[in-house]
């Protein structure tokens, strides 16, 4: 048996049970993979103005960050391209949609959901009872 896929395998089912029958790669695991995945996506489109890669990539990491942080790490990651706009899709195992909760006093975090909905053309959050997928469109000059 091929040990790669016994581990690929395990490590998509510790991501998300409802994966566990799914074949193919697991879901990224770290902000960092997300964006080297967005940067060669973005590459192979041709030249985009900075700003707009660093609004794709900031959303990107944020969006990751916050499904480790509030909903028990990525199931699934995608990114798709349209005509206009650049949407990254982030789902997570919680049902709970984010939360903009606004602080009393200063304290670390707290600050990209709304880093997400101030950069974003369009964001929405599909919601079901193993989990949630955030969608974030950003957009480009193609």
């Amino acid at each position: 048996m091929n040990s790669r896929s016994e581990t690929r395998s395990r490590t998509t089912a510790a991501a998300s049970p409802a994966a566990a029958g799914r074949a193919g790669p697991p879901p990224l695991l770290t902000p960092a993979q997300a964006r080297r995945l967005v940067s060669r996506t973005l590459t192979a489109l041709g030249p985009l103005p900075p700003s707009q890669v660093d609004d794709l990539l900031l959303v990107t990491s944020e969006l990751v960050t916050n499904a480790h942080r509030h909903g028990g790490g990525v199931t699934s990651f995608g990114i798709a391209v349209g005509s206009d706009r650049v949407t990254v899709s982030v789902a997570d195992a919680s049902g709970e949609p984010p939360r903009h909760e606004l602080h009393g006093e200063l304290r670390p975090g707290g600050f990209g959901w709304p880093i997400v909905l101030r950069l974003c053309r369009e964001v929405s959050v599909d919601t079901r009872p193993d989990g949630k997928t955030v969608h974030a469109a950003v957009a480009v000059d193609r």
